[in-house]
């Protein structure tokens, strides 16, 4: 694979002061003075953390003092993947953990959230732990029980957070979808999972228009069989009703104590959803001490994130981002809360949020970061300086000009670039406060995770590129797949590859000093000749192009017939593709990246299909332009922005006709 290996641009190094009070400075101090162990640099700590895996995450443990009721009775059982088992023994609740802070200041914000549909308003950490309290006492009056499952389609309000809340506090699986998503997507992620309670919302407002969802939340209520009670969220108009549903506000005001279920480490805190867009979703099963100490570790460690911050992600209740949000609360710290159009009026929206609410950190896909720049806003002329101290970035690998246009409007922010997944809850490289940044680079592996790139004859790569693999086990891994029985989809999804190595699907470089570059999907590396090259790395090249708002590549291997690359492209209003704008994209990419990868055609269109987590959808649309039927590639439900199909299928069609195939 090409790749530029030229010494990158340092933009950003950390302060002696932000090295001195960040996170994992002090977990370092910790480890010298109660364990005996010093390192001199993160390298080291890191290399520590992976040799010496039991060790490490039986201090992260103990310097957390992670609350439980019977301790563990071993860190970990083995190092063999998958089937590794964690801290058994141990009984604890995740929700116990947020909810121990603050106990002495209870009028200190816990949750600010804002939306198109209701202003800013605060609630309390008094308020959360009596709103949390009464609603776990509803669910358990109607009949929830440990290991029951609680599903949501709520969008990202504190109701939803208080929903999980408490659920976890019952010990029962939660569950959820946003609102903006399909019927049938809903259904084939609930369904699975056998609910017993669906709490829902009466409809959400989206750039200024209101969305009805009665008679979706209806449907779901007919289409999953197990339900025995749902709960309606009035949110657009509070005189909503649903016969046979009860109101949000009837689990709301009882007088009743905070109580945690103890529950086992490996018992399942939730399921998500692989993207789904072909095929049903693979139900994802993650445990409670598993998402609690490994949500620790992140963002106290490596996101440097504590009780005095204010910590916001964009994100929906159907993206990973959503749960791994939560983690902030893990710490004590505020969680601020925004459900809209990060568009609308215009892009200055969220920023003005941030500046108003003071945030510490603000989290986006790398998406939104480009969308700013292009559409040339300068945030950072007007906001407070010296307030936000990180801003975070994952979803789609930030192109060096992302970097750069954060840079300019946050000069004294660490920009966290961080890729994980679904898969795990969690980043496997990201962000480090006391290490500095380079355009286009994530800065390091994390801590107690073992990743390497991997060549095809599973050998570690060293600055070169190859697959993304774990090697040693992680505390948050999946505990199985729902209806997974002997795990067979579990250990194909991850463990085909490299037996006992689990491979993530991206391509990879880690270089020389530690820090890493993601090139994207390596189930989308377009082969040219022999010569592979991430989408990632074209992309940069063509949305350089001021004209060129977004861009989608996909390379036609057909049989029997030369391959075909083409390039879609959406172009800035009152632009065209004349055949000088073609050319200089050509030449762009012949002289920046490989004369290879020059695409046969490009192609103006007026959307790139994106999946509700923003991630560019190439493998759906190459499989729909080879021929493949539209049900059997793409889920619309699953998209955020499902019209954009319709004009792929007809252009597929009319391919079809003009090259038939023979």
């Amino acid at each position: 694979m090409t790749m530029t290996k030229n010494q990158p641009e340092l933009l950003w190094q950390p302060s002696a002061e932000r090295i001195a009070q960040a996170g994992v400075t002090r977990f370092q101090a910790w480890l010298k003075q109660h364990k005996g162990l010093e390192f001199k640099d993160y390298a080291a700590l890191w290399q520590w953390s992976v040799d010496e895996l039991q060790a490490f995450y039986a201090a992260v443990w103990e310097y957390f003092d992670v609350p439980h009721s019977v301790p563990y009775t071993r860190v970990l059982d083995s190092e063999k993947m998958p089937g590794a088992k964690w801290f058994e023994g141990a009984r604890l609740n995740f929700a116990e953990q947020i909810l121990r802070h603050h106990a002495d200041d209870p009028e200190r914000a816990a949750i600010i959230a804002q939306s198109e549909v209701r202003a800013r308003h605060t609630v309390t950490w008094h308020e959360l732990r009596a709103r949390i309290a009464s609603v776990a006492a509803s669910l358990r009056d109607m009949g929830v029980q440990p290991g029951d499952r609680v599903v949501a389609y709520l969008p990202n309000v504190e109701e939803a957070l208080i929903a999980f809340f408490a659920t976890a506090s019952v010990g029962a699986i939660w569950s959820s979808c946003s609102p903006d998503m399909g019927t049938r997507s809903v259904v084939e992620r609930f369904r699975q999972i056998d609910p017993k309670v669906l709490i829902a919302v009466d409809g959400y407002r989206y750039a200024g228009k209101d969305y009805d969802r009665l008679p979706v939340v209806a449907k779901l209520a007919q289409e999953l069989p197990t339900l025995e009670k749902v709960v309606l969220l009035p949110y657009l108009d509070p005189h909503a009703k649903l016969k046979g549903a009860v109101k949000w506000a009837d689990l709301l005001g009882r007088d009743v104590p905070l109580r945690f279920e103890q529950v086992a480490f490996d018992h399942p805190l939730w399921v998500v959803y692989s993207s789904g867009t072909t095929g049903l979703p693979k139900p994802i099963v993650h445990g409670h001490g598993g998402v609690l100490i490994r949500g620790l570790q992140d963002i106290a460690f490596q996101l440097d994130v504590d009780a005095d911050d204010r910590f916001m992600w964009l994100t929906t209740t159907g993206w990973i981002m959503w749960n791994i949000q939560l983690f902030a609360a893990l710490v004590g710290a505020t969680l601020c809360l925004y459900d809209g159009n990060p568009g609308y009026p215009d892009l200055n929206v969220l920023w003005k949020f941030m500046d108003e609410t003071e945030l510490t950190f603000f989290g986006a896909g790398a998406a939104y970061f480009m969308s700013c720049r292009k559409a040339g806003i300068t945030p950072g002329q007007w906001m407070k300086k010296g307030v936000l101290k990180s801003i975070g970035s994952t979803g789609s690998p930030l192109p060096e000009e992302g970097f750069r246009w954060i840079m300019a409007q946050c000069p004294d922010a660490m920009i966290a670039s961080i890729s994980g997944g679904t898969d795990v809850a969690a980043a496997y490289v990201g962000g480090c406060p006391i290490l500095p940044v380079y355009a286009g680079e994530i800065q390091c592996r994390y801590l107690g995770t073992a990743v390497y790139a991997f060549s095809d004859e599973g050998k570690p790569l060293d600055d070169e590129v190859g697959e993304l693999v774990v090697t040693k086990p992680m505390p948050c891994m999946p505990l199985y797949f729902w209806n997974d029985a002997g795990g067979k989809r579990y250990h194909d999804s991850y463990f085909d590859t490299y037996p006992g190595v689990w491979r993530h699907g991206d391509w990879v470089r880690i270089t020389p000093r530690g820090s890493v570059v993601i090139y994207g999907r390596s189930d989308t590396t377009i082969n040219r000749n022999g010569v592979r090259m991430g989408t990632s790395e074209l992309y940069r090249v063509v949305e350089e192009f001021p004209q060129v708002l977004d861009s989608l590549v996909v390379d036609l291997e057909y049989l029997g017939r030369e391959p075909c690359m083409l390039l879609f492209v959406v172009l800035r209003q009152g632009t065209s593709l004349d055949a000088a704008l073609v050319a200089r994209i050509k030449a762009a990419i012949h002289d920046g990246l490989s004369p290879r990868h020059v695409p046969n055609e490009i192609i103006p269109v007026l959307a790139v299909p994106r999946t509700l987590s923003g991630k560019k959808m190439e493998l759906p649309i190459k499989k729909l332009l080879l021929g493949q039927p539209l049900e059997k590639v793409v889920n619309r439900g699953a998209m955020a922005n499902p019209d954009s199909l319709d004009w792929y299928l007809d252009f597929a069609r009319r391919r079809a006709a003009a090259h038939p195939a023979g």
